[in-house]
């Protein structure tokens, strides 16, 4: 699939599916995107190729306290994608509507649905959870040995963190 931001000054293209689609109901979320919720769409870092253009990276404060990295257009400024401490550096947090057919990644699972706006309505059936959730409970086995394969790359590259990088 391939995305990019409103004036197309950047453009990317992410390989394969992703690792799992976010719909975030919290409120760092509804305040950061404007709207009801953000919808992300989780991919290794190098499945995320940049064709045109590079971002401007953006450290925003999040609810942690340890905040997120966001790449963003430096002209018109739309978020493209996210890198959260938690995950560091290595998973991007795509935005699915910066997708070009962000219908193709409907959220697998709703989060932190406590402080989901009340008049927001889930559709029947949609996997939901007040917080967050157990990883293994949740993600794909195929996603979770994606992950494992990435962290042994990662590895054996030997990376370490750049203590700079709060994303990392």
């Amino acid at each position: 699939m391939e995305g990019g931001c409103t004036c197309r000054q950047l453009r990317y293209r992410v390989e394969g599916a992703p690792l799992i689609v976010h719909a975030c109901h919290c409120t760092w979320c509804q305040r950061e995107t404007g709207t009801v919720h953000a919808l992300n769409a989780l991919y290794e870092a190098d499945h995320v190729i940049h064709t045109a253009g590079e971002p401007e990276i953006v450290y925003t404060p999040s609810a942690s306290g340890r905040g997120q990295l966001i790449a963003r257009c430096p002209t018109c400024r739309v978020a493209i994608w996210s890198n959260y401490p938690e995950a560091g550096a290595a998973v991007r947090f795509v935005r699915v509507g910066t997708l070009d057919t962000p219908e193709r990644c409907p959220p697998d699972i709703h989060i932190y649905t406590s402080t989901k706006l009340p008049w927001v309505v889930l559709p029947p059936g949609a996997k939901a959870v007040p917080e967050f959730y157990d990883t293994a409970d949740v993600w794909p086995a195929e996603s979770r040995a994606r992950v494992r394969a990435m962290r042994q790359r990662l590895r054996e590259q030997a990376a370490v963190p750049d203590p700079a990088d709060p994303g990392s």
